[in-house]
């Protein structure tokens, strides 16, 4: 999944001694300081966003060791000719309660890069957005994969508000500067293939009156699906209190709803049969013993 979060440029300056080695890894020439100007760029934090989405605070170190070295560019422009600038260090910061990445980078010093630095320096340019790949999304209320649970971004929760939480990063591409971000301090740019929504939200955004027609016949089928479900929970748990699993009736419940739809058919099958050996059906009125056995005994009163 490709996402673009937004960034703001919080320092400029003249490299010191330590950034301009660290700078000169990534030069083929060795470079001098009077050659070099240097910004720091507030990268993507673990903060909520509009988009109803965050990153996983444990995904902020991971990503600054993949934005080490990438390109800066201008309006996520993948071309040559628009790499600007380069990160040659990040660390993991925290404040106001949040944690969130720094990115140091520089540009050379040129002609070309004059106007662009006299907008940092005066405020004009100071917001980036970053491009970087996570592999999966997770639902911050119950911890399942987003868009495989009831919950939806921005609705609350018994008081929880829901976000897709952005995990496990496995690339970062670049930063761009850009016109205008999405969050407050550490917003969400997003491109079309990037967009982290469920098929109910692509259907209803996206989609043609028939497919959301069909959506809305497949959700009343899930629904009916899930009914059933908690019925066959329900009896399941039944049977486990018949046979005396040894645990009470809310122990069986979490755990036979923690089963999938094969496993729990196939559960209560084997919990029938057992049942049915140990308590067979019998007739209400009973036969007398001393009275010959006769097919239609079982109905006399």
């Amino acid at each position: 999944m490709n996402i673009q979060k937004a960034a703001a440029v919080t320092a400029s300056g003249h490299p010191d001694e330590a950034q301009l080695a660290k700078i000169n890894l990534y030069s083929k020439t060795p470079l001098k300081a009077e050659e070099v100007y240097c910004f720091s760029v507030r990268l993507c934090d673990d903060l909520p966003d509009r988009d109803y989405e965050r990153f996983d605070t444990a995904a902020l170190p991971v990503l600054a060791e993949l934005f080490r070295g990438k390109t800066g560019i201008a309006d996520h422009d993948w071309s040559a000719e628009r790499q600007i600038a380069r990160i040659f260090d990040t660390e993991v910061l925290s404040e106001n309660g949040a944690s969130y990445i720094r990115a140091h980078c520089y540009m050379l010093r040129t002609e070309k890069n004059a106007d662009l630095i006299s907008e940092i320096e005066g405020g004009i340019k100071k917001e980036v957005s970053v491009g970087c790949a996570v592999r999966r999304t997770v639902c911050s209320v119950c911890g399942k994969p987003y868009g495989a649970c009831e919950h939806r971004k921005g609705l609350d929760y018994d008081g929880r508000t829901c976000y897709a939480v952005l995990c496990d990063p496995t690339d970062a591409y670049e930063f761009s500067f850009v016109a205008v971000p999405a969050q407050r301090q550490a917003g969400v740019l997003k491109r079309k293939g990037g967009v982290c929504m469920t098929l109910q939200e692509l259907v209803t955004k996206s989609g043609t009156p028939e497919l959301c027609d069909r959506l809305k016949a497949l959700e009343e089928e899930a629904q009916f699906g899930r009914e059933c479900r908690e019925t066959m929970v329900a009896e399941t748990v039944s049977l486990g209190l018949l046979l005396d699993f040894g645990a009470d009736e809310a122990t069986l419940q979490k755990a036979f709803s923690a089963l999938d739809s094969r496993q729990l058919r196939t559960l209560k099958a084997a919990m029938a049969q057992k049942a049915a050996v140990l308590f067979p059906p019998e007739a209400q009125l009973p036969r007398p013993q001393s009275l010959p056995a006769r097919l239609e005994d079982a109905y006399i009163i």
